[in-house]
């Protein structure tokens, strides 16, 4: 499955780039005996919206189709959407985006006696976050280390 992906991802790269789209993920999977090719795209500093995503699928589908060899010989349903507001976050790009915003952390085990925390990301490195939560009118800054880190991604604040 990562050797197609490997074959469309600079096909994909070179239509979102011309669209100054970001091309945040890209996977192929076979689920209930079908095949999926799933690319999640966003634009900053709004989003993107159903119209862009329409038009960028039409532009995927159209130069899939033109490749030869064809690197997607089996039937597959391509779906491109946005990653959402509360995506995981993956990339370089997406932890330089963190920084200072709202995220939501999951644990392999607990620390403080909690299994997942909310709060803003303060700092990260290699190693570890620096996450700052809210307990009832004060706010606490906990250092979280990476590998105890079992999800992450972007939350919304209520």
């Amino acid at each position: 499955m990562a050797k197609i992906t490997g074959l469309v991802l600079p096909q994909i790269k070179a239509i979102t780039a011309g669209r100054d789209d970001e091309l945040v993920a890209i996977e192929y999977v076979k689920e209930k005996g079908k095949n999926y090719l799933r690319i999640y795209v966003d634009r900053q500093p709004n989003g993107i919206d159903m119209d862009e995503i329409a038009s960028l699928s039409e532009l995927i589908s159209e130069k899939l189709d033109t490749l030869d060899p064809d690197p997607l010989p089996d039937p597959y349903i391509l779906e491109v959407s946005s990653p959402g507001i509360e995506r995981p976050i993956k990339t370089e790009s997406d932890w330089q985006k963190a920084l200072d915003n709202y995220i939501h952390v999951g644990l392999y085990q607990k620390i403080d006696g909690k299994k997942m925390y909310e709060g803003t990301l303060k700092s990260y490195n290699d190693d570890q976050i620096e996450l700052e939560i809210k307990i009832k009118t004060k706010r606490k800054k906990i250092i979280i280390p990476h590998k105890l880190i079992a999800n992450i991604r972007f939350a919304v604040e209520f």
